[in-house]
């Protein structure tokens, strides 16, 4: 007897009279915005300017998408290139399919191409970025939710998803919601990279290491309990062998770092105003303000003194007439 399970979307495409609203671009959307929007944050508290991590962005959006899309595309390559298929499907993103390890890769070409016309060290964009790239996959995967994808194996637990489509080969039923399990995950990943980076002042790319680590372990598991279709290579799915060999990278790369450049860069980007230099600058103004008025009190309580004392000059004068 089912007692409980999620349900799935009836569809994922909702009609504003002759325009479609996806589902799954929306979620896309929502989580590029999230991840600058939090980018943004850690970015000038890191002494950077404000604007500068949309900016680098335009460059990254849209290399990262085509990264993902094409990582999709090569190893699922069957789904549009076998018989009975259509080719010009592998253009419709929309639809669904975006490998995450492409995302990254080429996402940093276009990050690292938006830097470099910055004059800002990848590195230290990387760092800002990678708490809010976490909560843009977390908020992105919503997206296989609406079109009915990426679960995992048949359960009976009361958080189940109910799949109700039958068409791509998929049988109705109930299954892990392997897109939560990554959700929640990702969170857990951003909060991970935030709190560690305040803890241990991390810099030089490993905080973006340590988020692509902790990314690797839960994908790892997650992707053992998706009953997709997938590549194997000696008993494995081919994103559990990428996850292991990224994860390995990461952590080589945060220990390597680490001996090499500790400590966090001091400057991030050339020309920012440094946030000590502006803190002072304020509290000197405030100070000339404070000065300005009290010197203006002063002015006021003189003229009223000699008001005064004229007044009494005035009165003693009239007095001595009448005696």
């Amino acid at each position: 007897m089912e007692l409980a399970y999620i349900p799935s979307p009836s569809h994922g495409v909702y009609h504003l009279g002759p325009i479609p609203l996806r589902g799954y671009a929306f979620c896309i959307i929502i989580g590029v915005f999230v991840a600058v929007w939090l980018g943004n944050k850690r970015w000038i508290a890191r002494g950077g300017r404000a604007g500068t991590v949309a900016d680098i962005a335009v460059w990254a959006v849209p290399f990262g998408l085509l990264g993902g899309r094409l990582y999709h595309v090569i190893t699922d390559y069957e789904l549009y290139f076998s018989e009975g298929r259509d080719w010009v499907d592998s253009f419709k993103i929309w639809e669904g399919g975006l490998g995450i390890w492409g995302a990254i890769a080429l996402g940093a070409v276009g990050a690292w191409i938006g830097c470099r016309r910055r004059g800002i060290p990848l590195p230290a964009y990387a760092d800002a970025i990678a708490p809010g790239i976490a909560l843009a996959q977390a908020i992105g995967r919503w997206g296989n939710w609406f079109n009915q994808e990426l679960y995992g194996r048949e359960t009976d637990l009361p958080w189940a998803l109910k799949i109700t489509s039958s068409t791509d080969g998929r049988v109705p039923g109930l299954y892990h919601p392997t897109f939560l399990y990554e959700s929640l995950w990702c969170i857990g990943v951003a909060l991970l990279v935030i709190w560690a980076d305040r803890r241990f002042k991390l810099g030089h790319g490993r905080a973006f290491a340590l988020y692509v680590a902790a990314y690797c372990v839960g994908r790892f598991w997650i992707e053992y309990l998706r009953v997709d279709d997938a590549h194997h290579i000696l008993g494995l799915r081919l994103n559990n062998w990428t996850a292991l060999i990224v994860f390995l990278l990461a952590v080589v790369y945060m220990v390597v770092s680490a001996k090499k450049r500790p400590g966090r860069e001091e400057v991030v980007e050339p020309g920012a105003p440094d946030g000590e230099t502006e803190d002072a600058e304020k509290a000197e103004d405030a100070q000339k303000a404070e000065d300005v008025e009290k010197a203006e009190a002063g002015t006021e309580s003189e003229e009223t003194a000699d008001e005064a004392g004229s007044t009494e000059v005035k009165d003693e004068a009239e007095s001595a007439k009448k005696g």
